[in-house]
């Protein structure tokens, strides 16, 4: 009987795990490393690729990692198939920028899908639009609770600035401040807060109002300042604009207005010939209307009124020199003074009967007349050219022209013209002495004396 062995069976490794490298048994047999479990589902490979890429449709909103930034375009990556492009006009609503100012490299952003694939097969994307759509959204819910945005001055416009609130918000130049704004280019770079008047999403508008936002974070102090300021006042302040109608004037805390009637005692054509902006001047309070915040000034009211000067230096019965300014069917009105023109009615105007004023003067003629009534009240003068051909009081301003010597106590004329050596230091003086040489000279005829003792039109002055 033999002995029989019988060789024990070779072990078989077990197979390595998914992912883990092949391994050798005791004898030296290799067995192959599992790549993968096969756990696709019954998908193909390309199936299963095409499972892992992000799926959209155009005006999607998208997220995804910068990891190009050049001159032209930005490369992102959204986990498509390929990069998606952002055009350099569509990084930004601001205009003309450098994408490096805009995004950075490995900045994760949004962005809106514009095309899947144009003509060279690029994905095109649009971040300034995401950030338009998602602004929209937060504008419309302030709008709605009559809130505040706020952003950066970007652009100088016609008409007004543009604010970027996350899409282009046109704030109007007249709404910039409580004033109006002559110069907006200091306004860009700056941050500024203003209220929503105006919003239309299909029409693409966005309507601002810095000087909402200001009148509403003012109003406490503007009370206080209306409260405090009373008629009659003389208060400084400065020319802030000038307009067809008047000026403002700012006050230290509010603008008034001085009409175009209360700038000058004189008639004034237009604003800008009596103050200019930034002018320091002082004004008077005339009104001041709580309700509507409005306050109104004047500027003749601080100066000098030249009809009460001219009523404390002449009196009824003076003898004045003016020039024709305007006729009139009844008559002719004749400036004596700075902003001061009396009437001289038809029947004043020569001894005999006139049916026309232009049979006596002419516009621009220079001639003298007599105060015969001031009413200083209505601001108006009667005058008279036949009294002044009878003689009176000369005003105290042409006596100076001729010395003392030539007239009495009285101030009646009582010297001859061609005694009188002077030099003329006004129109006036000069067309006195020329009008007393014609008159005076030897080779003037002399006229016939009148009858009834009146002296002829025309005829110097003389001592009553």
């Amino acid at each position: 009987m033999s002995d029989q062995t019988t060789s024990p069976e070779p072990e078989v490794a077990p197979a390595a795990a998914p992912g883990e490298p092949g391994t050798f048994n005791e004898a030296g047999e290799y067995t192959f490393r599992n790549v993968v479990d096969d756990d696709l589902g019954g998908m193909s490979f390309e199936e299963a690729i095409d499972g892992t890429i992000v799926n959209f449709d155009d005006g999607d909103i998208v997220t995804g990692t910068v990891v190009k930034v050049d001159k032209d375009e930005v490369l992102l990556d959204i986990g498509f198939k390929s990069e998606g492009v952002i055009p350099a006009r569509e990084l930004s609503i601001r205009h003309d920028v450098d994408p490096h100012e805009i995004v950075s490299m490995g900045e994760e952003i949004e962005a809106l899908v514009l095309q899947k694939e144009d003509k060279e097969g690029r994905l095109i994307l649009s971040k300034k639009r995401a950030q338009y759509e998602r602004a929209w959204g937060t504008i419309e819910r302030v709008k709605e609770a009559n809130g505040v945005v706020s952003g950066p001055v970007i652009e100088v416009v016609k008409g007004g600035l543009i604010l970027d609130i996350g899409l282009r918000g046109f704030l109007p130049a007249s709404l910039v401040e409580l004033r109006r704004v002559r110069d907006l280019q200091p306004y860009v770079g700056r941050s500024l807060e203003a209220k929503i008047i105006e919003l239309d999403k299909h029409r693409n508008n966005v309507v601002l109002s810095r000087r909402a936002w200001l009148e509403e974070t003012q109003k406490e102090q503007r009370e206080d300042f209306l409260e405090n300021l009373k008629p009659g006042e003389i208060r400084k302040g400065t020319v802030s604009s000038v307009v067809n109608f008047g000026a403002f004037v700012d006050l230290g805390g509010m603008d008034g207005l001085v009409h175009v009637s209360e700038l000058s005692w004189k008639h004034v054509d237009h604003p800008a010939s009596v103050v200019q902006v930034g002018d320091e001047i002082e004004v008077q309070v005339l009104e001041v209307d709580l309700d509507r915040e409005r306050i109104s000034l004047s500027l003749k009211a601080t100066q000098q009124d030249p009809w009460q000067e001219f009523a404390n230096n002449h009196r009824v019965g003076e003898l004045v020199y003016g020039r024709v300014t305007k006729l009139v069917p009844f008559g002719a009105f004749v400036q004596v003074g700075e902003g001061i023109e009396g009437l001289v009615h038809i029947s004043e105007m020569a001894a005999h009967h006139v049916d026309l004023p232009e049979q006596v003067v002419t516009p621009g003629e220079e001639l003298w007349v007599k105060i015969i009534d001031l009413d200083l009240q209505r601001r108006r003068i009667s005058l008279s050219i036949k009294q002044a051909a009878e003689g009176g009081v000369v005003a105290a301003e042409y006596q100076e022209a001729f010395g003392e010597h030539a007239y009495d106590e009285q101030g009646n004329y009582i010297g001859e013209f061609a005694n009188v050596d002077f030099t003329p230091e006004t129109e006036a003086q000069a067309a006195w002495a020329e009008y007393a040489a014609e008159l005076g000279g030897a080779s003037a005829p002399v006229p016939e004396p009148d009858p009834s003792g009146a002296e002829p039109p025309g005829a110097v002055p003389t001592a009553e």
